[in-house]
């Protein structure tokens, strides 16, 4: 008679016990089912098809660069890698273009109207040793400072700003692939004689073409 009186009353311990673990298995599906749903939107929100400038201006740095991704990668660009978001040693996106050669970008998702300084091409020129890259770029959706542009141009770095992304958007949802390609292969716009010692003269700006091979070369 105890023997049954004690199986009746563990029987409720056990029901609460099974319960509790259901409750957890449905928690854990529904928590699954809610980050899967969430990424399937997160994707169709960074859509390259669909994303206007504003809807880029609203947008987190880490969405920005994860659009980049998918943008270069529907682009057509090969072997396009978005880096991790921390320790990414300067550089967002490694990418092939198609004359074979490894560039390496850094995506800067600042306001209308902001300026990007210097560390922006300190950061992604010092990373393309890391990635053992030919060509480095920045794009931002805004504009850049003057010493920014200067450091860009005595190291050969592309700057693309928020007139370019403009236009990238508009080539690539218009069908103009090779357009927008062509827009982020150009070459960059180089200062000649930076720097002349002692005599306090302002760096001379000119559009150069890179001397054959400048860019080419593998940096080891």
């Amino acid at each position: 008679m105890n023997e049954l009186l004690q199986g009746f009353a563990a029987e409720p311990l056990l029901i609460y016990i099974a319960s509790a673990l259901l409750l957890m298995l449905i928690t854990a599906l529904s928590i699954r089912g809610l980050i899967r749903r969430r990424a399937r939107i997160r994707r169709a929100e960074l859509d390259p098809y669909r994303i206007t400038i504003h809807d880029i201006d609203q947008m987190e740095g880490a969405d920005f660069e994860r659009y980049l991704h998918r943008f270069f990668v529907e682009l057509g660009y090969e072997e396009v890698y978005k880096t991790q978001e921390s320790k990414d040693f300067g550089a967002d996106l490694v990418f092939t273009d198609r004359e074979g050669f490894r560039n390496v970008l850094q995506a800067k998702r600042y306001q209308p109207g902001s300026r990007i300084g210097l560390s922006a091409v300190q950061e992604i020129y010092s990373s393309m040793r890391y990635y053992e890259a030919d060509r480095s770029i920045v794009l931002a959706s805004a504009g850049y400072t003057a010493s920014c542009e200067t450091l860009a141009g005595v190291n050969g770095v592309r700057l693309l700003d928020r007139d370019d992304l403009l236009a990238l958007i508009e080539d690539f949802q218009s069908g103009e692939h090779e357009a927008a390609m062509d827009r982020i292969e150009s070459e960059p716009e180089l200062i000649d004689s930076p720097w002349s010692a002692g005599s306090g003269s302002s760096p001379k700006k000119a559009v150069l073409q890179h001397e054959q091979g400048f860019l080419s070369r593998r940096l080891r």
